[in-house]
C-alpha cells in the first residue's frame, strides 16, 4: 500500500513537472512568434516584405503588362505567378499584415505536423514537448526569419510535402499536394522517386501528373513567361540575384564562388548533382523503409537543396528537419548532430567558424555543407540498432553532499568521468565566444556616460589611495624593455593561456574539465552585464589626463570612433576587466589542480603579470581588475551551487578515463521496504 501511494505521488509529481515544462516551452514559442511578427510589422511599409512588394505592390511585376521576368525581380515559376495574379489592388492595403499572420500560421501548422511525424518509438515526454520545441526552432531558423522579413512563399512547398506525406488520407490526395509543391518549387519533384521506391506508386504518379498539369496550365496562360523560365533560364537558373552570391547555397552557387565557370563548371555541377541524387535518394528510401519517414523526407529535401540551380536561404528549411536523425552509439555523442544542424540553420557562418582564409570555402557554404552531410554522409542509426533507443550511457561522477539542498542537481550540470564530445565542445566554445563578442560590441553606452563613469572610478580610487595608473603608465614608458614586455604580454596571452588550460584539462582531467569550463563561462556572462550596465572609458581614452596608449598608439580623442579599434571591439567594455578575470581564473585552476608546488607558483605569475600589463598599458583601471576578480569568484560560486564541489566520488565499478581527485564512496543505505 505504501509503495502504491509512493508510486501515485511520484506520478503526480512527474505530471506536474511535465505540465510546467510544456507550458514554459509553449510560452517561449509564443514569445518568439510575437517577437518575429512585431519585428516585421514595425518596419515602414516600404521596407518590410520587400520580395512580396516586388510581386504585388503598386509597381510590382504582377501589375506589369509585359513578362513576369522583365524586371528581373520575380524568380518563381510561371505557375506561382499565375496563382498570385488574382491578388487585386483592393487586397493589397492589408496584405502585409495578413501575409505576416498567414506565415505565422503556416509555421505553427508546420511545427505541429513535424511533431506528430517523429519516428517512433517516441516517449511520452518527447511527444508532449515536441510541438513547442519544433515551433521554437522554426521561428529561430534563418529560412523562416527570411521568409517573414521578405514575404517569401518558401514555407508553402515544405508544408505541402509534409501534409502529403503525413496528413493526407490516401495516395491520390498525397500526390496532389506534393505535385502542387513541385509546381511552386520544381526540385520538390524529387519526392516522386521517394514515393515510387517506397511503394506509394499511385502517389508518385499523381504528384508527377499534378506538376505537369499545373505547369501546362501556366504554359497555356503565360506561354512567353513559361518559355523564359523553363527553356531560356533552365528552370529558373540565373533569375534574381547573382547565382554566385552567398545567398545561393547550392552546388551550382558553390562552384561559381570557387571560380569555376563555363562548360567545365556545368559539367562538374551535373556530375555532382547526379551523384548526390543517386546516393541521397537511395539513403532516403532506406530510412523510409526503416520507418523513419520524416528523416527520409528531410534527406530528400536536402538533396533538392544541393542540386537546385539556385537554393536561396529562405528555401533551406529542409536542413532543419534533418535534426530528427539519431547519430552516435554513446549518449554523450547523441547531441552532436542536432547541435550542428541547429547552429548551422540559425547562425551565420562567420559566427560558427573563425575568420581564417583556409576556412572560407566552408564558412561561405555552411548550409550547403549541412545539406550534403545529411543527404549522403551522416550515418544515421536504423531503428533496429540496439543503440537507437538505448545509447551507451554516460557515466557520471557522484557529487559530494555539499550543495544547497534547495537547488536540484540537474543532469546538465553533472560531470562525466569520460571526456565529452570534442567537436561539440569546440563548437560550444566558438559559438559562445562569437555571441560574447557580438554582445560586447553592442553594449555601448555613449562617450559621455563612459567618461563620467571613468571620473567616478578615479574618485573612488583616490579615496582608497590606489590611483596608481598614471604613475605606472609613465614609469613603464620610460623603460623601453618594460613597455615592450607588457605590450607583448597584454596582446599575446589573453586567449592562449585559458584555451591551453582547457585543453590540458580535457585530455588529463576530464572530470574537472566541465567544472572549470562552466565557471569560466559564468564569469564571462556576468562580465557582459557589467559592459551593458556600466560602460567605462579606460585610462587611455580619458581626455586631459595624459595617459599614453602603449599598445594601440596615439588616439584622436576628438573623434568619437577613436580610429579603427572601434570596429574591432567595444572601447568602453572596461568594467570588469576580463583580461585580468580570465588570467585569475587560469591562476586559480593551476593552483588547485597542479600536482607540484613550482607549477602552482608559476600559474600565479600569469594573473600578476596581467594586472601589471593592463594598468601599465593604460587599458584598465585598478578597480577594473577588482571587478574581474569579482565575476570570477561569482562564476566559481554559481558552479558550486549548480554542480557541487569539485571533489567527486567515483561510482562503484567505474574506471575514470583519466586521473581525477576522488574520495572513497560512502556506503549507501538500503531503501526501506
Amino acid at each position: 500500500m505504501a509503495n502504491a501511494e509512493h508510486s501515485v505521488h511520484g506520478s503526480a509529481t512527474t505530471d506536474t513537472r511535465m505540465g510546467a515544462a510544456r507550458a514554459a516551452l509553449w510560452l517561449v514559442a509564443a514569445v518568439l512568434a510575437v517577437r518575429q511578427t512585431a519585428a516585421v510589422l514595425r518596419q515602414p511599409p516600404g521596407e518590410r516584405l520587400t520580395d512580396l512588394e516586388t510581386w504585388i505592390g503598386e509597381n510590382g511585376v504582377l501589375h506589369m503588362k509585359g513578362s513576369l521576368y522583365d524586371a528581373d525581380k520575380f524568380t518563381g515559376t510561371p505557375f506561382a505567378g499565375l496563382v498570385l495574379k488574382p491578388l487585386t489592388r483592393a487586397a493589397e492595403q492589408a496584405l502585409g499584415i495578413a501575409w505576416t499572420f498567414g506565415t505565422l500560421l503556416l509555421v505553427v501548422v508546420l511545427g505541429l505536423v513535424v511533431a506528430r511525424a517523429l519516428p517512433g518509438p517516441v516517449s511520452r515526454r518527447s511527444g508532449l514537448l515536441a510541438a513547442p520545441i519544433a515551433i521554437s526552432l522554426l521561428m529561430l531558423s534563418l529560412p523562416v526569419r527570411n521568409s517573414f522579413y521578405l514575404g517569401q512563399t518558401s514555407i508553402i512547398p515544405v508544408l505541402l510535402v509534409l501534409l502529403g506525406c503525413f496528413a493526407a488520407r490516401g495516395e491520390r490526395p498525397s500526390g496532389v499536394l506534393i505535385g502542387f509543391g513541385a509546381a511552386l518549387q520544381p526540385t520538390v519533384l524529387l519526392f516522386a522517386p521517394l514515393l515510387w521506391f517506397t511503394g506509394r506508386r499511385r502517389a508518385a504518379v499523381t504528384s508527377a501528373g499534378t506538376f505537369a498539369a499545373s505547369s501546362a496550365l501556366a504554359w497555356a496562360a503565360l506561354p512567353s513567361d513559361s518559355w523564359t523560365y523553363w527553356v531560356h533560364h533552365v528552370a529558373g537558373a540565373g533569375l534574381g540575384a547573382r547565382p554566385d552570391s552567398l545567398a545561393n547555397q547550392s552546388l551550382h552557387g558553390a562552384l561559381l564562388r570557387l571560380g569555376l565557370e563555363g562548360p567545365l563548371e556545368i559539367a562538374l555541377y551535373v556530375a555532382l548533382a547526379a551523384a548526390v541524387c543517386f546516393f541521397g535518394l537511395r539513403r532516403a528510401v532506406r530510412y523510409a523503409q526503416d520507418g523513419q519517414l520524416l528523416l527520409a523526407v528531410a534527406l530528400t529535401g536536402c538533396v533538392a537543396v544541393a542540386v537546385s540551380p539556385t537554393a536561396w536561404q529562405h528555401q533551406l528549411l529542409w536542413v532543419l528537419l534533418a535534426v530528427v536523425g539519431r547519430v552516435g552509439k554513446r549518449a554523450s555523442d547523441r547531441m552532436l548532430w542536432p547541435v550542428l544542424v541547429i547552429l548551422a540553420i540559425t547562425l551565420p557562418g562567420n559566427m560558427l567558424l573563425p575568420n581564417m582564409a583556409v576556412l572560407y570555402p566552408v564558412r561561405e557554404n555552411v548550409l550547403l555543407v549541412a545539406a550534403l552531410a545529411a543527404a549522403v554522409a551522416v550515418p544515421f542509426l536504423p531503428r533496429n540498432s540496439p543503440y537507437f533507443r538505448r545509447p551507451v550511457p554516460t557515466e557520471y561522477a557522484l557529487p559530494l553532499p555539499a550543495r544547497w539542498s534547495g537547488v536540484p542537481l540537474l543532469p546538465f550540470w553533472r560531470r562525466v568521468l569520460s571526456r565529452p564530445n570534442l567537436l561539440l565542445e569546440l563548437l560550444v566554445i566558438r559559438v559562445g565566444y562569437s555571441v560574447y563578442s557580438q554582445i560586447r560590441a553592442a553594449a555601448t553606452g555613449g562617450v559621455t556616460a563612459a567618461e563620467e563613469h571613468g571620473r567616478q572610478v578615479i574618485s573612488a580610487e583616490q579615496a582608497l589611495g590606489i590611483d596608481v595608473e598614471h604613475w605606472i603608465n609613465h614609469a613603464v614608458v620610460k623603460a623601453e624593455w618594460a613597455e615592450a614586455f607588457f605590450n607583448f604580454y597584454y596582446s599575446s596571452f589573453h586567449f592562449v593561456v585559458p584555451l591551453t588550460i582547457l585543453g590540458v584539462l580535457y585530455v588529463r582531467r576530464p572530470a574537472d574539465y566541465r567544472w572549470a569550463r562552466s565557471s569560466l563561462a559564468f564569469a564571462t556572462l556576468l562580465a557582459l552585464l557589467g559592459f551593458w550596465l556600466y560602460p567605462l572609458a579606460p585610462p587611455r581614452l580619458m581626455p586631459g589626463m595624459d595617459f599614453i596608449d602603449t599598445v594601440h598608439g596615439p588616439q584622436d580623442l576628438a573623434n568619437p570612433d577613436y580610429g579603427a579599434m572601434t570596429a574591432v571591439t567595444n572601447q568602453y567594455a572596461a568594467m570588469p576587466s576580463l583580461h585580468f578575470g580570465w588570467s585569475l581564473w587560469c591562476g586559480l585552476i593551476v593552483l588547485v589542480l597542479a600536482p607540484k608546488l613550482w607549477m602552482k607558483l608559476l600559474g600565479l605569475l600569469h594573473p600578476l603579470f596581467t594586472v601589471c600589463a593592463i594598468v601599465a598599458t593604460a587599458n584598465h583601471w585598478v578597480l577594473d581588475a577588482a571587478g574581474g576578480a569579482a565575476v570570477v569568484g561569482a562564476g566559481f560560486g554559481l558552479t558550486y551551487l549548480l554542480a557541487g564541489r569539485r571533489q567527486l566520488r567515483v561510482p562503484a565499478g567505474a574506471v575514470p578515463a583519466a586521473r581525477v581527485d576522488t574520495q572513497a564512496e560512502a556506503p549507501v543505505p538500503a531503501a526501506p521496504k
